[in-house]
């Protein structure tokens, strides 16, 4: 059951840049797709030729295996004027998808993967914040949640202490804006199987002088860092059985994302019991 529910679910396969370079075989859900046009008139098929709905947005190609999918979420922050806009090409990762999300919500990490950029110590403490689901749009929030940064972006001058917000619109979707600038940096998560994914970083920022190729470098690099993270992380698809991973104060979130998912049942990538 839990492919049939992932497959109403609306999904990045390409980005502005990567659309440029012609004809792409993909993976989706297990099935091989073929990503090709623009992103006027862009063409994603199956393999038998059937062709999938297709929509652009946030700078990304969107499609859906589903026959009655759900309404793709908006963010509206990436809507507003004045931006940069900056897709940041894949990071392909032999992970669960569902961990690969949960990993970007996850801020205790910041000083030991990502060092003197996301986080270093001995500032390792997570401060309390707050988590909820909320009901009436289906989505997991964390709220007040403070991290002292040496440099939370490429443009940053210096640490600071930055504040976070962090939204899962989608099983497959995470968005945490930063509150001093409302920079938005995102993850679409692309299930190739469910212990694989293709990662798209996309961010929409208040920076207007950094090289594009810059900001692109530094986001990779990011996760790149978590990658081998993330590959090793045992077992490989997210439990959701609470006795199988102990949760310390610093993994709200973490819990509530897996109670959520749970409970909506997107299970794909995801394991209900011991392995």
């Amino acid at each position: 059951m839990s492919r049939e529910h992932a497959l109403n679910d609306w999904y990045a396969v390409a980005d502005a840049n990567s659309l440029k370079r012609g004809l792409a075989t993909t993976k989706l859900l297990g099935e091989d797709i073929t990503v090709s046009g623009s992103f006027d008139a862009p063409v994603v098929e199956t393999t038998d030729g059937k062709r999938l709905p297709t929509q652009v947005k946030f700078d990304h190609l969107w499609t859906t295996l589903g026959a009655d999918p759900r309404p793709l979420f908006d963010i509206p922050e990436g809507d507003e004027d004045g931006r940069t806009r900056v897709p940041c090409g894949m990071v392909r990762v032999k992970c669960s998808p569902l961990r690969a999300v949960e990993n970007f919500l996850d801020i205790a990490h910041f000083p030991f993967v990502h060092t003197d950029v996301l986080g270093a110590e001995p500032h390792t403490e997570v401060e309390p914040y707050k988590v909820e689901i909320r009901e009436t749009d289906d989505e997991v929030w964390a709220t007040k949640v403070k991290f002292f940064q040496p440099q939370a972006a490429k443009s940053a001058g210096g640490g600071i202490t930055t504040d976070y917000v962090y939204r899962v619109p989608a099983p497959t979707t995470a968005v945490p804006p930063k509150h001093e600038a409302q920079d938005i940096i995102t993850i679409f998560v692309q299930p190739r199987s469910e212990t694989e994914c293709d990662v798209w970083p996309w961010m929409a920022l208040y920076d207007f002088e950094t090289p594009y190729a810059e900001l692109v470098q530094f986001q990779q690099l990011i996760f790149l860092q978590d990658r081998s993270i993330l590959e090793n992380q045992r077992p490989v698809r997210l439990p959701l059985d609470p006795k199988m991973e102990i949760p310390t104060r610093a993994d709200l979130t973490s819990v509530a994302y897996r109670r959520w998912l749970k409970k909506r049942g997107a299970l794909y990538g995801a394991s209900e019991g011991p392995l």
